[in-house]
């Protein structure tokens, strides 16, 4: 997704505008976690995320940071974000079994 937000709407509070769009950025990913996986057992999805007040200033920024990073551009006075999450399959690491846990 690569989506320019408009943070001000004449007829709605500003807040409200605000968690409207941060509705839209958790439905989507939601979306994309819903889709199948090539693998299940090994592969998980991940995300690569963007923000700015425009799509030449924003900045990467992880998927868990992107809510607060979202308030921050709000608190600079920005009319705009630009918000960019594109999906990954990302294989999960595997744990190294101790050989004392197989010798029980």
């Amino acid at each position: 997704m690569k989506k320019i937000f408009k943070l001000t709407d004449e007829k709605k509070h500003e807040d409200r505008v605000l968690e409207a769009v941060k509705n839209d950025i958790r439905k989507y990913v939601k979306r994309e976690k819903k889709k199948k996986l090539p693998d299940t057992a090994t592969m998980y999805w991940d995300f690569d995320c963007k923000i700015g007040a425009t799509s030449n200033d924003a900045k990467v920024v992880e998927y868990e940071a992107l809510i607060k990073a979202l308030d921050k551009v709000k608190t600079a006075g920005a009319t705009e974000c630009y918000v960019e999450i594109l999906a990954k399959v990302v294989t999960k690491p595997v744990n190294p079994v101790k050989l004392e846990d197989e010798e029980k």
